[in-house]
């Protein structure tokens, strides 16, 4: 494959974000083992940002050793007062992770990578704040009833793009970068390789 930009990612919110942006690119899923990856940053006691970036940067290089081009790959990581979230495997879990956020702030943190010829050039993290309002337990099971498996489609069970946008009260920082991707940071460094139009 020579195609000059490459997303490392399986998710459809990254790819949708960089072709609403005008962006022409191949889409190669990352071969890595991201829960093992996980538990090892982890076992090292590595911070929530330091996990996101170091997911974003494997899940880079993983593509970017085996294709020629610019390769984007990019993490996310749900922290509330020191805990980290994961996708929730099923409704049970999705509602009490929706118990444990409601009513208290979390920081959604977005890490993105840019590599070239196997070498991370770039790298930029953001982390959001969310502030999740108290809504009651039947509105949390309306809820789950309407989204369905989308509730195990994310870290902390919501799209903000979706009716996920239901259960907050306010966001600080990026938008882009809760739906999954530092897209204005990232549109600038692709300026800079000449890879977007200036």
């Amino acid at each position: 494959m020579t195609a000059p930009l490459i997303l490392a990612s399986g998710s459809a919110v990254r790819a949708q974000l960089l072709r609403a942006a005008g962006l022409d690119f191949a889409i190669v899923r990352p071969p890595v083992d991201e829960e093992a990856i996980k538990a090892s940053l982890r076992a090292e006691g590595l911070s929530g940002r330091d996990q996101a970036d170091a997911l974003a940067e494997a899940k880079c290089l993983s593509v970017a050793v085996r294709h020629q081009g610019f390769v984007i790959g990019a993490d996310q990581m749900l922290a509330c007062d020191g805990e980290l979230f994961d996708k929730p495997l099923n409704r049970n879990a999705a509602r009490e992770s929706l118990k444990k956020l409601r009513g208290r702030p979390h920081h959604l943190i977005g890490a993105v990578c840019l590599a070239k010829d196997g070498a991370v050039v770039w790298r930029h993290i953001e982390a959001p704040r969310l502030m999740m309002r108290p809504f009651s337990d039947a509105f949390l099971e309306t809820y789950l009833d309407q989204v369905g498996e989308g509730a195990t489609a994310s870290v902390g069970a919501y799209q903000l793009e979706a009716l996920g946008a239901q259960l907050f009260s306010k966001i600080e920082g990026d938008y882009f970068s809760i739906l999954g991707l530092p897209l204005l940071p990232l549109l600038a460094q692709l300026r800079e390789h000449g890879l977007v139009p200036s």
